[in-house]
């Protein structure tokens, strides 16, 4: 017998003897017969015994698994199975990217508002005021004025590269392309 002297699930739920080499009894034990009967309802036994039968022992738990996993999907949605479950998750994480993005514009937009506006006075005569006025100087090294104009360039770029992800947020993937 596959384990002890109870048949494996699958051997249980076919309603045939267990043999000591059967090919189930490893991946389906007889304390989880929902594992093998959710597994024979949408591949079958014959199918399930072929695939195991080609792959490397190494090979078969992890295909067991997947099995597993599949026919749990195919039941709850038998039209994608896990397909569906792949789009749906890769539906949110666009939704996702998309929030991260808006969000760092915002914080861009604040920080850009917060920074002070660097001014060019294009007169001689505004410049020797300003020099006399003991409140107001001048950033010669234009450290503002460069930081300030590429936060301004890195909101424009994203501006305008963002705005198709702006006009249609919950655009629908084709599943088969």
């Amino acid at each position: 017998m596959g384990t002890g002297s109870s048949p494996c699930a699958s051997c249980k739920l076919l309603r045939r003897r267990c043999a000591k080499d059967c090919i189930f009894a490893p991946y389906f034990p007889p304390d989880d017969p929902h594992k093998f009967a959710i597994v024979h309802k949408v591949f079958g036994a014959s199918n399930i015994s072929k695939m195991l039968q080609e792959l490397p022992i190494q090979q078969r738990a992890d295909a067991v698994s997947s099995l597993v996993y599949e026919a749990n999907a195919r039941v709850r949605d038998p039209v994608y199975g896990c397909v569906g479950a792949i789009s749906f998750l890769q539906n949110q994480v666009s939704q996702l990217q998309m929030q991260l993005a808006v969000a760092q514009a915002e914080i861009l937009c604040i920080q850009m508002q917060q920074e002070p506006v660097p001014c060019s006075l294009p007169t001689t005569l505004m410049e020797q005021e300003l020099d006399k006025s003991p409140f107001l100087t001048i950033n010669n090294n234009n450290s503002t004025n460069n930081n300030f104009n590429n936060n301004l360039q890195q909101y424009l770029s994203f501006a305008s590269s963002s705005s198709s992800i702006m006009q249609d947020p919950v655009k629908r993937e084709s599943l088969w392309t």
